[in-house]
């Protein structure tokens, strides 16, 4: 794909902006066929479940104004089916398309991830999490990466100030949070 042209481009929908920045980078989406086509397999299960999946369970679970046990009971059953999913496959490899860390580990891991570590409606202990102990492994791998950490400052409103980036505007900014979370 050429991207050397001026001509601004309309990219939206967070699978697609994924590949589109993979392509335009060079980076996280293999070139081999096989694990590129697992790597897209696994992008798209994640946009084509988790949102309506997170959404419908965090909704009923978490924010509804009435706690209706079908509605609860259908989206658990099915948010742990998913995580048996991922839990299966992260049995066979390090990450989801194989040895290599991609873009569909980056989408998955937002939403899966994030409920596995127990960040999302306080449901750890309610879903379990902690048996799927292949998407543990997985989930604290990428949690430790450092792009990961300081990407989940960025927007931040929430938790101590120091874990908090409400503008970015150049790479150093981190470097300050950093140090402020160091004591320096």
């Amino acid at each position: 794909m050429d991207y050397s042209g001026d001509k601004p481009l309309r990219v939206f929908e967070s699978g697609s902006i994924l590949l589109h920045l993979a392509e335009k980078f060079g980076a996280f989406l293999p070139s081999d066929t096989a694990t590129r086509v697992e790597t897209l397999n696994w992008l798209f299960w994640q946009m084509g479940s988790a949102p309506y999946l997170g959404g419908g369970f965090g909704h009923f679970y978490a924010y509804a104004p009435e706690k209706l046990e079908y509605p609860i009971d259908r989206f658990t059953m099915e948010t742990k089916r998913q995580l048996d999913v991922l839990d299966r496959r992260l049995a066979e490899s390090r990450y989801l398309a194989g040895d290599e860390y991609t873009i569909a580990d980056i989408a998955n891991w937002s939403w899966y991830g994030q409920l596995a570590l127990g960040r999302l409606y306080d449901a750890a202990e309610f879903l379990q999490v902690e048996s799927y102990t292949h998407v543990q492994r997985w989930a604290k791998e990428i949690d430790a990466r450092p792009a990961v950490q300081r990407g989940r400052m960025v927007n931040r409103t929430f938790g101590e100030p120091s874990s908090q980036l409400h503008e970015r505007h150049d790479a150093s900014d981190f470097d300050t949070r950093t140090q402020d979370k160091l004591g320096g």
